[in-house]
Formats: structure tokens, C-alpha cells, sequence
């Protein structure tokens, strides 16, 4: 059926059964994360940004939320490629055959960004922020002393965003191979992308400055370089038109 031909209730419908397979492969990937959750704790315990920190639990049902927690997080990084592709079969009906083709191409690019995203920011940004801490806590003659629930939660706080966040390119591309924005409307809007990326940047560091800067200006790089993304997609978008309109003023001659 075509996505012209689909009511309000067919697309509700559709989503729903979208919906319903990520649930599906879901509950699979967390009984896999179950199996993953106590070997990744012990390899990120003994990993040389946390080896030197003496954790502790701070209250009875910290070590089991620390232990769901890695469950889901490795659950949702398993399915993520299921989810990308769920999205675009939702909206693929409203797809002409060649955009099909190349968003489809899209995912394992937004899945490696992915992983790209988390890998930079815990073995980049994440070392360094729990560097700074420790040496301002032994400036201020402070004993550390970290619940392993508070580590971790401040973990995924820095590093699952970035993995978000490292999606940005492969979302202009989307976008501008369909036509919703260009390269100019980018770079008109810079100053607001600068401005909504440096409270992105805020939400996701410690109140400290050069965390801050840490965080904002891969970000800020991120965005140029999808503009760059953008110009290239919107210069292939821009030929193949130009060739159907050829294709078409052929056929009319003949």
C-alpha cells in the first residue's frame, strides 16, 4: 500500500507494529545483556580511569541498579540498528525507489557514528574529566571516595549522548537528500546551532569550564562538518534532478 493511499489509522497501525518489533528484539538483546552486564563491569572496574578510584555502595540496591543499568545500555546499543531500520521501513512507503535505496545505506553509517560517538568520549573526553576531578580533589586535600552507582550513572551520562550526538551528519544527510533542508539553510542558522549545542554541551558535563569546552567544541566541529555533508548530498540531489529532467525532455522529443 501506497503511503498516499494509507489513512490516519493505517499509519497508526503501522507505527505500532514498528513499534511492537523493537519491543520484540528488545527483551531478546537484554537477555543477552544480562550475560554482558557483569563481565563489562569488571573490565570498566579495572580500565586505568577507574583502577585508581576506590568505589563503594552506598546504599542496598546499588549493585543491581548498577547491573540493569548495563543490561538495557547494552541492550539498546545491540538494537540500535534494529531501531534505524524500523524508522525508516515506517517512513519508506512515502520514499521514491532511489531514496529507498540510498537511506537504507544509511544505518551502518549512523551505527558506526555511534560507536564512534561513545568510544571518543570515554576514551577522550571522559579520562579527562575524571583526571581534572581527582586532581582538584587531592588540590583541596579531599579523600575520594565514589559510589559505584554514581560513577557509572555519571558514565553513561557522558558517554551515550555523544553517541546520540555523533548522529547529526548522518540526519542532514537524511534530510537533505529529501529535499526538508540545504546547505544555506545551515549556515544561516549557525548561531542558534552554536547557542543550542553549548546548552546541549552544559547538560551533559559538570558545571566546570574546560569540560565544558571539551564537550562543545567537538560538537561545534561536528555540526561544520555536516554542513560539509550536506553540500556534497545537496550537489548529488541537485545532478540527479537535472539528469531526470533530461531524461524527460528526451522522452517528450521522441
Amino acid at each position: 500500500m501506497e503511503a498516499r493511499d494509507m489513512s490516519v489509522m493505517d499509519h497508526i497501525g503501522e507505527l505500532r507494529r514498528r513499534i511492537m518489533i523493537v519491543v520484540v528484539f528488545f527483551l531478546i538483546a537484554l537477555i543477552a545483556g544480562f550475560f554482558l552486564a557483569t563481565p563489562l563491569i569488571t573490565y570498566l572496574q579495572n580500565a586505568p580511569t577507574a583502577q585508581d578510584l576506590s568505589m563503594h555502595a552506598f546504599k542496598m540496591t546499588d549493585s543491581i541498579r548498577v547491573f540493569m543499568t548495563f543490561a538495557f545500555a547494552s541492550a539498546l546499543i545491540i538494537i540500535f540498528p534494529v531501531i534505524l531500520y524500523q524508522l525508516w521501513a515506517f517512513i519508506r512507503p512515502g520514499l521514491h525507489e532511489n531514496e529507498q535505496k540510498a537511506t537504507l545505506a544509511y544505518i551502518p553509517i549512523a551505527f558506526i557514528l555511534f560507536l564512534t560517538g561513545i568510544a571518543f568520549s570515554y576514551f577522550i573526553l571522559f579520562p579527562f574529566i575524571i583526571h581534572f576531578m581527582s586532581d582538584l580533589a587531592e588540590r583541596l586535600n579531599i579523600t575520594e571516595h565514589y559510589g559505584i552507582n554514581e560513577y557509572f550513572s555519571f558514565l553513561f551520562q557522558i558517554t551515550l549522548p555523544f553517541g546520540l550526538l555523533f548522529q547529526l551528519p548522518v540526519v542532514v544527510m537524511f534530510l537533505t537528500r529529501l529535499g526538508l533542508i540545504t546547505p544555506a539553510f545551515l549556515s544561516s542558522v549557525r548561531k542558534l546551532a552554536y547557542f543550542l549545542l553549548l546548552v546541549i554541551a552544559g547538560f551533559i558535563t559538570p558545571p566546570e569550564l574546560l569540560s565544558h569546552l571539551m564537550v562543545t567544541l567537538p560538537l561545534l566541529l561536528l555540526y561544520e562538518f555536516s554542513i560539509w555533508v550536506s553540500r556534497l548530498t545537496y550537489r548529488k540531489v541537485l545532478r540527479a534532478q537535472r539528469l531526470m529532467e533530461e531524461e524527460e525532455k528526451n522522452q517528450h522529443k521522441k
